[in-house]
């Protein structure tokens, strides 16, 4: 018996990253720039990138941010309470990545690798490193 793994399109990867994290914005209760910014995207673009039937293509960058950003997500999910968990990202914070401001400032400010700091930083907090 021959296993078949069936090899996902880049527009199917883009369409399933996009819906997730258009979900992600939404919990946070994201402002549409907030949640454009934190994308790398434009408003515009982000407005029509949460709408399902997306035709346009994501960046490596943006691609990358959108998949740290869910990892984010699961482990905020996972560590704390649901009202926290939605709340945390915007809230301020005096942890050492975020001098008192909120993470998703920190996260808009610094990029890709600021995202993928904070979520080092929760997954080491969720595995108790």
């Amino acid at each position: 018996m021959q296993l078949v793994v069936k090899q996902h399109t880049t527009t199917e990867l883009n369409a399933v990253a996009l819906k997730a994290y258009s979900r992600i914005a939404d919990a946070w209760s994201l402002s549409l720039r907030d949640a454009a910014a934190l994308a790398d995207m434009s408003e515009s673009t982000w407005k029509r990138a949460r709408k399902p039937g997306f035709a346009g293509e994501l960046t490596k960058d943006q691609l990358l941010r959108l998949s740290a950003v869910i990892g984010i997500y699961k482990s905020l999910e996972l560590y704390f309470s649901e009202q926290l968990a939605r709340s945390w990202f915007t809230r301020q914070n005096a942890g050492p990545l975020f001098a008192g401001a909120r993470p998703v400032d920190t996260a808009i400010d610094g990029g890709l690798p600021q995202i993928l700091a904070i979520r080092t930083y929760l997954d080491a907090l969720r595995g108790g490193a």
